[in-house]
């Protein structure tokens, strides 16, 4: 055999190999890496929420300082006239009062105190009464009262005294006189300015005369509307201003043979007159007593007061300008 030979013979023989060798080997084997495992989703956190604290009422009975604990002190002038203060069923008024009873709650301004009571949270019962001077009320220093009332008409001077209330009532003044004086016949203010006129001190009766009556004449002044009727009665004043309601009252039950001449126009909005419960100045009780005042509009009880105790006395001439 030739060497050709021999190198022809090989190349079969090393391609068996290759083959083989090809065969036999194993791909090296990629590890699969392990799943990515989903992100973990956190948790929401819960939202608490806190209730507020509720605010004590400030106007809660419990809470009010007055002059005694668990008591409300109300004062009014004496005698207590009707409208305003009805006698009792008896005719006869308890002691110390005269003519009316602010006790019983009959009458205007007996059921408004009760009302603004009623809304600070006082029954009737916790409801104690005071006699203190008109003049008293309104002066500067300690008061022997929670509030007062006993018409007294809000000012600017009284103001600076002590703690006036929103007003309960809005008053015309009128002028009385007998119905023989020729003042009976005036129907305007210019006919009112050459007569004599009297009225309570302190009052805005007197004022009305002062400022808007301009009299010629001196105007007198009393300790007290009876001391007034009575200076009326014996022709010493030919006039008497009071208040619309109280007018009514005198002509219809306190004085034979009087009129009402007639009254003056009221003023509108802020500037018109009104009746301000009295307090002392500073006192803790004023912000309550507004609201129970607002609260007593706003439910109509104030309304439904008026129209039960003063709705007879309103109307009367009115005095021409």
């Amino acid at each position: 055999m030739t060497r050709r030979s021999l190198r022809i013979l090989s190349l079969p023989l090393l391609a068996a190999l290759i083959a083989a060798c090809s065969a036999s080997a194993s791909p090296t084997p990629v590890p699969t890496p392990p799943p990515t495992p989903a992100p973990t989703q956190a948790a929401a956190t819960p939202v608490v929420t806190v209730a507020p604290t509720p605010t004590a009422n400030p106007c809660n009975k419990s809470l009010l300082t007055t002059l005694t604990a668990g008591k409300l002190t109300i004062g009014t002038d004496n005698p207590a006239y009707p409208p305003y203060f009805e006698p009792p069923a008896s005719g006869n008024a308890p002691a110390p009062w005269e003519l009316g009873d602010p006790t019983n709650g009959q009458g205007f301004e007996s059921a408004v105190a009760y009302a603004v009571a009623g809304k600070l949270g006082y029954a009737n019962a916790d409801v104690v009464w005071t006699v203190v001077p008109f003049d008293d009320s309104y002066k500067p220093g300690t008061k022997p009262f929670d509030f007062y009332l006993a018409q007294v008409s809000y000012t600017p001077d009284r103001a600076q005294q002590v703690d006036m209330s929103d007003g309960y009532y809005y008053v015309a003044q009128a002028v009385v006189s007998l119905k023989a004086n020729p003042i009976a016949g005036a129907t305007s203010i210019a006919d009112l300015k050459n007569y004599k006129f009297g009225a309570q001190q302190g009052t805005t009766a007197y004022d009305t005369i002062q400022n808007v009556i301009a009299p010629s004449t001196t105007t007198s002044v009393y300790d007290s509307n009876d001391a007034a009727i009575q200076a009326l009665k014996a022709k010493q004043i030919d006039g008497l201003v009071v208040d619309l309601p109280t007018a009514f009252y005198i002509t219809s039950a306190q004085l034979d043979n009087s009129v009402i001449v007639g009254q003056f126009p009221v003023a509108q909005g802020a500037s018109a007159e009104h009746f301000s419960l009295v307090l002392a100045k500073g006192s803790p009780l004023t912000t309550c007593v507004n609201s129970a005042i607002t609260s007593l509009k706003a439910d109509g009880t104030l309304a439904q007061i008026t129209t039960e105790w003063l709705s007879e006395k309103a109307s009367a001439p009115v005095f021409a300008q």
